[in-house]
C-alpha cells in the first residue's frame, strides 16, 4: 500500500547479490528449501477453513496503518490463532530482509505485504506459495482486473490484492477559476493550462516532477505502453514501443520548458504548495484523498476529482501504488497464513477497517458500494470523489506487466532518466539510458534480455 512513501527510499537499491534472482529462479528452488512446503492443497478451501478451526501462530510483516487493527480484530474473530506483527520496513527495507531471508533459506515470515511492482521478483524465486492450491481462484471475481493481475501469473496465485491505485486528476479548482480555465480532458489541454499558469505566476506550476520511476511507468502504462515482458527467465525491454514514445512526446515540453516545479513529493515544500495553490494538479493514485486532507489543510475546498487526461480524449487510466499479500513458501503452517491473508484482504469487516485507515479498495463489491461512493469530503467542496475514482479503475489499460527485477529497475531511475529531468533535456535519451542500465543489469544477473 502506498502510504507517504519515501523518495530516498524509492531510489535505493535492493540488495541482492549478483545472480541471486535468476540464480534461484533457474535453479526452482524454493524459499524453504523444500517444494512440497505450502501450495499442496487439493484445490479447495476446505483445508484453509480447518487450519483456521485449529489455529497456531503466525507471523505477518507489514507497514501500512491499518495493519495493527485488523489482526486485532483477526484475533478476535479467530482466537485461536496468534499473529505476531512485524513492521520490517516500507518498500526496499523490507524487501531487501525478505530477500536476504529466502537466500538464507530462513527467517521469512508466514505472510508478507508486497507491493505490485515488486511481485514478480519474489513469485520467480518460487518465494510464494500458489494459493491456486488452496481454492483461491474463486475469488478473482471480487477484485479489479489490474489488480488480480498483478499478484497472478497464468493459473498461479501469489497474493490477494489489498488497495489499488487508479489514477485520476487532483485539482485545485479555485486556481482553474481565476485563471478562466477549463478542467483538461486532454494531454493537450493539459500543456496549455500549464503554460497559462505558470505565465500568470511564474511561482506557480500546473504539477511537480523531479523523476520517479512509479510515476513515469503508470503513466507509460496509460499510454499504451507494454516496455517489460517476462517468459521464464526471457526478458524483453522495450522502451522505445509507441507508448513509450506517445509519453516522452507529451511530457517533454513540460520538463524542457519548465513548466513542472522542481519539487520533491512528500516534502514539506511539496505539501505547502498543494496547500497554497502553487502546485495546481496531481496526476495520481487514488489513494490520494486522505495525504491531502492531513498534509495540505490549507487547501481545504478548493481540491476537486476528474478524470485523468488521455490522448485522444477517451477514457483511460493506470494503476500507480498499491499492493497486497502473499504467504512465503517458509511458512510452518501454510494452510493457516493462506486463511488469516484470505479474511485480511477478502472479509467485510477487514477490508472496513483498511478503507477507514485512508486505503484505497482493489474489491468491486466496495468500488460499486453505494455508501462508498456517495462519501463527499467537505476537504473536496462535497464533491462525491469516489464516484470518479472507481470510474477510473474500471479504465485501466490492460496489458501492463512490471520487470522481474523492477526493484532494481526503479532505484536506478535517477541515474538515468532522472538526469534528463534535472538537465531539462529528452526524456526520451532519459528512457534510452535506462533500457541500456536495464538490458545489462538483467543479463549479468542470468536473465536472457532482448531488446
Amino acid at each position: 500500500m502506498k502510504h507517504l512513501p519515501s523518495p530516498a527510499a524509492r531510489r535505493t537499491l535492493l540488495a541482492i547479490g549478483a545472480g541471486t534472482v535468476a540464480a534461484l529462479a533457474l535453479a526452482g528452488c524454493s524459499a524453504g528449501g523444500d517444494d512440497s512446503a505450502g501450495g499442496t492443497g487439493d484445490g479447495s478451501f476446505a483445508s484453509v477453513e480447518a487450519a483456521l478451526e485449529a489455529g497456531g501462530e503466525i507471523t505477518y510483516w507489514s507497514w501500512t496503518p491499518s495493519a495493527e487493527a485488523q489482526v486485532a480484530a483477526f484475533e478476535k474473530e479467530y482466537p485461536n490463532v496468534t499473529v505476531n506483527l512485524v513492521n520490517a520496513g516500507t518498500n526496499n527495507d523490507e524487501y531487501t530482509k525478505l530477500q536476504n531471508a529466502i537466500k538464507a533459506g530462513s527467517g521469512a515470515p508466514d505472510v508478507v505485504q508486497i507491493e505490485y511492482y515488486a511481485f514478480p521478483q519474489f513469485a520467480l524465486t518460487d518465494a510464494f506459495v500458489d494459493l491456486s492450491a488452496y481454492g483461491f481462484g474463486e475469488f478473482e471475481d471480487d477484485y479489479t482486473a489490474s489488480t488480480w493481475n498483478s499478484v497472478t501469473d497464468g493459473d498461479a496465485i501469489y497474493g490477494l490484492p489489498q488497495d489499488s491505485g487508479p489514477m485520476a486528476l487532483f485539482y485545485n479548482k479555485a486556481v482553474f477559476d481565476e485563471l478562466g480555465l477549463a478542467v483538461p480532458t486532454t494531454w493537450d489541454e493539459y500543456y496549455e493550462a500549464a503554460k497559462a499558469i505558470h505565465a500568470a505566476d511564474p511561482n506557480a506550476y500546473i504539477t511537480n516532477d523531479i523523476g520517479d520511476a512509479g510515476f513515469a511507468t503508470s503513466m507509460i502504462w496509460q499510454a499504451g505502453g507494454q516496455p517489460f515482458q517476462t517468459s521464464g527467465t526471457d526478458v524483453t525491454i522495450d522502451l522505445q514501443d509507441e507508448g513509450s514514445v506517445r509519453w516522452t512526446e507529451n511530457w517533454n515540453r513540460l520538463v524542457e520548458e519548465g513548466l513542472v516545479a522542481p519539487t520533491s513529493s512528500w516534502s514539506d515544500e511539496w505539501f505547502r504548495g498543494l496547500g497554497d495553490g502553487s502546485i495546481a494538479t496531481l496526476v495520481i493514485g487514488a489513494w490520494m484523498p486522505g495525504n491531502l486532507i492531513s498534509g495540505a489543510p490549507d487547501g481545504a475546498g478548493d481540491w476537486r476529482v476528474a478524470p485523468m487526461p488521455t490522448y485522444d480524449g477517451e477514457p483511460a487510466s493506470a494503476e500507480n501504488g498499491g499492493g497486497g499479500q502473499a504467504v512465503t513458501k517458509q511458512s510452518e503452517n501454510p494452510e493457516l497464513a493462506a486463511g488469516f491473508l484470505w479474511w485480511l484482504n477478502n472479509s467485510e469487516e477487514s477490508v472496513d477497517i483498511f478503507l477507514e485507515s485512508g486505503g484505497f479498495p482493489s474489491t468491486t463489491a466496495n468500488l460499486s458500494d453505494e455508501e462508498f461512493l456517495a462519501d463527499a469530503p467537505e476537504y473536496f467542496g462535497g464533491q462525491k470523489i469516489n464516484e470518479v475514482l472507481a470510474a477510473a479503475a474500471d479504465d485501466v489499460v490492460e496489458g501492463w506487466s512490471y520487470l522481474p527485477y523492477q526493484v532494481y529497475a526503479n532505484s536506478i531511475f535517477g541515474d538515468t532518466v532522472g538526469q534528463a529531468y534535472q538537465n531539462g533535456t529528452d526524456l526520451n535519451d532519459g528512457l534510452t539510458a535506462w533500457q541500456d542500465a536495464l538490458v545489462q543489469y538483467g543479463n549479468e544477473q542470468g536473465f536472457a534480455v532482448n531488446k
